[in-house]
């Protein structure tokens, strides 16, 4: 199509010319005394027409032969940029294969080569972007060849740069890069001091976040890497199921650190809700508690979330392991209780039972809440219930020594041997 209108256009102007031409009778005298000299008004326009072309070529000749030293400095600006790229590109390539001394080498000629190019009359307009990926680049294939003193070296070339507008990121990714390297060092002090001098919204990106967590853990500040772990999982940086994982184990690790009831209960306050209805994080925190001789209505109380996901859903949520830890952390309240269970606990007790007759972990600690009330003969029953179903040897084995004690309250010395017998083979087993 657009050929169409071309060849339409300039058929045009030749019908044009034509009919100006073809029958153009004028004349042009120029007089120059004593001469006259008559020239047609085509061959006058056709003389002009190339006298403007002549000039027109000249000028444009001279302009292109003048411009030929410009264009050979640009020529060979353009040669030496492309020489910086391609050594960038073989550092980087080198680098990712594991070939660090490589890596190093081209780093540095990319270094030498820049620094000829800025000390030239036509510097790079993005020179220092280039050396400080350079520097880091070097400093990273330093530190793959354990060289620390030429890692800190280069880094410390980009560290000390007084970043414009532009290169912000870059003194952050070499502020980060370096409390990484200081992490693996286990140079937990130099790393903190990298992170603490990032700015806000750096310190805030998830990598940052990893590096203080990180740091945090080497250092044992369970409470802070608490708080950058709930930050991360907030991100999405863990999965959910390693964040759950993660955030558990960092909880039962501050509440194991408690030396006191007080500062057990301290720990607790500073666990999330999420947090403190984990079946693992509770039955830690009272079994600690008990541990500490601290309040046993506080304990029972931490364990009274994690009892109604047992009791009440069906089939339950929790896992036969914390099932079990469960139960034994609750028996052990019973005892230390003077009384025994009050009576909110046994009519949970009772209707979990009923809701759950099969029940063998249900069997066994209402057994020996039972036992604890001096309800011998309905004690002695439930636990021989539980016998049968139980699944852990250390409940078996502390089931058949409370019947040998039920048997030596109700003065029978064969059954009080028998049940000694069996707790024995237990053990051996």
């Amino acid at each position: 199509m657009r050929f169409l209108l071309w060849f339409l256009a300039l058929f045009g102007i030749a019908v044009a010319i034509a009919l100006f031409a073809g029958n153009n009778q004028g004349t042009i005298t120029v007089f120059w005394p004593p001469h006259r000299i008559d020239l047609s008004l085509n061959l006058v326009l056709l003389l002009l027409f190339g006298f403007f072309f002549t000039l027109y070529v000249a000028l444009r000749a001279l302009s292109v032969l003048l411009s030929l030293p410009g264009e050979a400095r640009r020529w060979r600006l353009l040669q030496r940029e492309r020489d910086l790229q391609h050594g960038l590109l073989d550092a980087m390539a080198q680098l990712m294969a594991g070939r660090f001394i490589r890596a190093r080498k081209s780093a540095e000629n990319l270094l030498l080569q820049e620094q000829a190019l800025a000390s030239s009359d036509e510097p790079l307009a993005y020179g220092t972007h280039l050396r400080s990926i350079a520097h880091l680049l070097a400093a990273e294939s330093a530190h793959a060849l354990a060289d620390r003193s030429g890692r800190d070296e280069h880094a410390r070339q980009v560290l000390e740069l007084k970043p414009s507008r532009d290169d912000v990121d870059l003194v952050e990714g070499a502020q980060l890069r370096a409390a990484r390297w200081a992490l693996e060092d286990r140079d937990v002090s130099a790393a903190f001091g990298l992170l603490s001098t990032l700015p806000k919204g750096a310190a805030r990106r998830t990598l940052a976040l990893r590096l203080r967590f990180k740091a945090e853990r080497l250092a044992g500040h369970t409470q802070a890497a608490l708080d950058s772990a709930r930050l991360l999982g907030k991100h999405r940086a863990f999965s959910p199921m390693a964040a759950q994982s993660i955030l558990q184990g960092l909880a039962r690790e501050l509440i194991q650190g408690a030396r006191d009831p007080a500062q057990l209960q301290k720990a607790w306050s500073q666990l999330e809700a999420s947090e403190q209805i984990t079946p693992e994080v509770a039955t830690q925190a009272a079994r600690q508690m008990l541990l500490l001789g601290g309040e046993v209505a506080l304990a029972q109380q931490w364990l009274k979330p994690v009892w109604e996901q047992m009791s009440k859903s069906s089939p339950s949520t929790l896992s036969a392991a914390q099932r079990s830890e469960l139960v034994q952390v609750l028996d052990s309240s019973f005892a230390l209780s003077p009384g025994g269970p009050d009576a909110d606990w046994l009519a949970r007790i009772e209707a979990a039972q009923r809701s759950q007759p099969g029940d063998a972990l249900l069997q066994y600690l209402a057994g020996f809440a039972c036992m604890r009330l001096n309800l011998w003969g309905k004690a002695q029953q439930l636990l021989r219930q539980s016998l049968l179903q139980l699944q852990s040897d250390a409940l078996k084995r502390r089931v058949w020594v409370a019947l040998a004690q039920l048997a030596q309250q109700r003065e029978d010395p064969k059954a009080e041997l028998e049940s000694w017998r069996e707790a024995s083979k237990i053990g051996l087993e």
